[in-house]
């Protein structure tokens, strides 16, 4: 035996020890379920959902919740939108492992060669398929490869893919192509390296080059273990490509890719730890059982068997889309600083990370979907996030607002991340380092801040138009520097900044900061210096204080982020009473809202039925849009403005007409955003709203009109003193969408709301429903 075999064999031990040890103790950032539900929740997902029209990280399948690794089929290379699985391409170009916000990498496709076209295999590999041999279900996939009559077989753990490939039986020799130097999705993958190690095992990495996004390169590691043994490598210097030959005697091929950001050790250490084994039908079904145990949380009863599938699909969405990016051990990239470093999170007395670090798209709109999905279901996932983003800061300065690659993207607009974490603590997720919580977040809203910065704005801070806006009360239309990042509508920007001032007064008061709470409790009402009380609607105005010339409510981003004035008028969430008052009370603000939602049913309520349809004319003229972010709080308004009849409505309407299909040509009618949509219909059907995010002391949850008989939601008892919290809604049905009375534990409901503190001490909300209102 060689020194290497020995020094390998001395590595696997004592991995299979530190293995060992970790599995006697439990982890809370660890999705790990005790056991498996009754119901097959998994089973009703339907992930094909809008994959006509999905982005690079939107679709997944051979993935666990939040995995580093998320393998599937890609069918569209060449870019973040339009590109990874869409349905309507019948071409797969390999099966890659990572769909990440801005990062991509690791494609591999089984292939069968011979002498005669071993030459051009390495350009000439894709391989058409056909949807009615086609497997998916959360966390596998499985396709035949009509070019090779393999069958491919895909799952994963969290940070391992995990391959089952079946050869044809003929002379055909049985290879593996590695395209790694490619450019797969958001960015070109460069500097692919492939090395075997042993018989059956493979290491190597790849760069993915920087993008407009994300300005720094990013390397993953990986680890390749095979069952067979390997014949051959070949590489092909004109594509960078590596051709795999195996064991021509074996059929059945598994191969197992650990990946890494840090090390090819830590790659190796993934797969020792999460996939010691060789039982693929195991992995299969312990991925499947961890879908259900998340996707169980919340069990629906009643509805038709399309609003049932279409429910869980919803909350798969939510539960997804953002990627760790940490080893099992707490190494993870950072990339904040001039110099890249590997980082290493904080361990318990286990030596388990306390948390998770993540990879993740803005939470931009976060504050009417995550914060209260998260929150209240899935808090020890908010737990995780919040660490997350509080590592980005110690690391980097800045609480981030979507990070990729272990850095900034600046991705949107503003300090997104306040709502998040000030939610967080006033529901009791958060409870330590309170004060290094609150100087991070108000670092953000200060000059030096996440503010002052556009989207994508990288080397300046003069885009957000902050100066302005503390200065003069608003972020004036166009700013006077000019141009230096995306987003830069200032009406939007005022109003988006006064509304996280809000929440963050609300934790300065938590705090006892009183003069901070002042400050910014102020700050928070500049969104009145952006509405013009002559024409009805917020109006973008120059730095000199004119309001915008020949302005049209109407036009798409004339002043405002992916909206248009109309839709965005309504984005005061901290203050929707105030905001009613600046348009001659609440009876005017009902009557013209109401009005802007009859206009939108005639249109779907979104701007066409995909992102890229926005800006059409047909389209983008819509008055309330569902598809995207800045207006899909608006059916909740009513509520706060004593009408929650017309939220019913309204909501009922949203819920069946935008979040009801179950096609790969519709789904979101917009921009999924990792989760936000899918957590916005999850909570329209449910019937639970939290209009300011949930910022507030003791937040309040807005009762909406569920579309279910019953939902329980099963409470998490690391975090929360009740059991299960339970809505009944009876006579429920397409009629009977009205609320005519509600009582919670036997006591009547007047106000239409709850208080967290007693939704989590568990109970039942029961509602009468009827046809007409009250």
């Amino acid at each position: 035996m060689t020194f290497a075999h020995t020094l390998k064999n001395s590595v696997v031990l004592l991995s299979i020890l530190i293995l060992f040890l970790g599995s006697c103790k439990q982890q809370v950032n660890e999705t790990k379920p005790v056991s498996a539900p009754e119901i097959d929740y998994a089973a009703k997902v339907y992930p094909l959902l809008d994959t006509e029209n999905s982005r690079w990280f939107y679709f997944s399948s051979a993935s666990r919740p939040f995995g580093m690794v998320n393998l599937s089929p890609d069918t569209q290379i060449g870019g973040a939108w339009g590109s990874g699985y869409r349905y309507k391409t019948d071409t797969i170009k390999g099966f890659s492992h990572i769909h990440a916000w801005q990062m991509s990498g690791i494609s591999v496709m089984p292939v069968t060669t011979n002498e005669k076209t071993k030459d051009d295999i390495f350009k000439d590999f894709y391989s058409k398929f056909n949807h009615d041999n086609e497997v998916v279900i959360p966390g596998y996939h499985k396709v035949e490869l009509d070019r090779y009559a393999i069958e491919a077989q895909l799952s994963s753990t969290k940070r391992v893919g995990f391959h089952q490939y079946t050869y044809p039986d003929n002379e055909e020799e049985k290879a593996i192509l590695f395209n790694l130097n490619t450019l797969l999705g958001p960015s070109s993958n460069i500097d692919g390296v492939l090395n075997q190690n042993f018989d059956n095992e493979l290491s190597g990495k790849v760069t993915m080059e920087p993008t407009h996004r994300r300005p720094k390169p990013m390397t993953v590691y990986f680890k390749v273990q095979l069952n067979t043994q390997i014949s051959s490598i070949e590489k092909d210097d004109s594509t960078g490509n590596y051709l795999i030959i195996l064991n021509e005697n074996k059929n059945d091929v598994l191969m197992k890719v650990g990946i890494s950001y840090t090390s090819v050790a830590n790659a190796e250490l993934n797969i020792i730890t999460e996939l010691p084994n060789w039982q693929f039908e195991n992995v299969r079904s312990e991925a499947k059982q961890e879908w259900n145990s998340l996707l169980g949380r919340i069990d629906v009863k009643g509805g038709s068997d399309q609003d049932q599938r279409r429910f869980y699909t919803d909350l798969w969405h939510a539960l997804q889309g953002r990627r760790i990016i940490n080893d099992v051990n707490g190494a993870y990239p950072d990339n904040t600083g001039e110099i890249f470093r590997i980082g290493q999170l904080p361990l318990d007395a286990n030596g388990t990370p306390k948390f998770n670090h993540f990879n993740s798209d803005s939470f931009w709109g976060a504050q009417w979907t995550l914060n209260t999905l998260w929150g209240l279901v899935y808090p020890e996932i908010m737990y995780d996030f919040s660490n997350s983003l509080m590592q980005y800061y110690k690391d980097g300065g800045l609480v981030p607002r979507g990070p990729s690659g272990g850095n900034y993207t600046y991705v949107m607009t503003g300090a997104s991340a306040t709502p998040f974490m000030v939610t967080a603590i006033q529901k009791g997720i958060i409870v330590d380092e309170l004060e290094d919580v609150y100087q991070a977040l108000k670092k953000n809203h200060l000059a030096g801040g996440i503010m002052e910065k556009a989207g994508y704005e990288h080397t300046t801070n003069v885009g957000g138009g902050l100066e302005y806006y503390m200065d003069q009360g608003y972020v004036p239309y166009p700013i006077p520097e000019g141009k230096f990042g995306s987003h830069q509508d200032g009406a939007s920007l005022t109003m988006e900044y006064a509304y996280q001032d809000w929440t963050l007064a609300q934790l300065a008061k938590k705090m006892g900061h009183k003069e901070d709470y002042d400050y910014f409790l102020a700050r928070s009402s500049s969104y009145k210096n952006v509405f013009d009380s002559e024409i009805g609607w917020m109006r973008p105005k120059n730095v000199d204080g004119k309001w915008k010339a020949d302005y049209d409510p109407y036009q798409a981003e004339n002043g405002f982020i992916e909206s248009n004035g109309a839709q965005s008028t309504w984005f005061v969430p901290h203050d929707i009473k105030g905001l009613a008052s600046l348009m001659g009370g609440e009876d005017a603000a009902i009557r013209k809202l109401n009005e802007q939602f009859e206009t939108a049913e005639d249109l779907g309520f979104t701007a066409g039925t995909s992102h890229s349809v926005e800006l059409h004319p047909e389209y983008s003229r819509i008055p309330i849009n569902f598809g995207n972010q800045p207006s899909i709080q608006s059916a909740f308004i009513f509520s706060q403005l004593n009408r929650p009849d017309l939220t019913q409505f309204w909501s009922r309407k949203v819920a069946k007409t935008v979040f009801g299909g179950l096609s790969p040509s519709t789904g979101y009618n917009g921009d999924e955003d990792q989760g936000l949509m899918g957590s916005l219909a999850v909570l329209i059907k449910i019937g639970i709203f939290q209009m300011n995010g949930g910022t507030e002391a003791n937040p309040e949850y807005q009762i909406g009109s569920p579309i279910f008989e019953e939902v329980t939601i099963k409470l998490n008892k690391d975090f929360y003193s009740g059991d299960l919290f339970t809505i009944k809604a009876n006579n429920n049905s397409d009629a009977n969408f009205y609320v005519s009375e509600a009582e919670f534990n036997g006591i009547s409901i007047k106000a239409n709301s709850l208080r967290h503190e007693d939704i989590v001490k568990g109970g039942e909300l029961i509602l009468e429903m009827t046809n007409t209102v009250k």
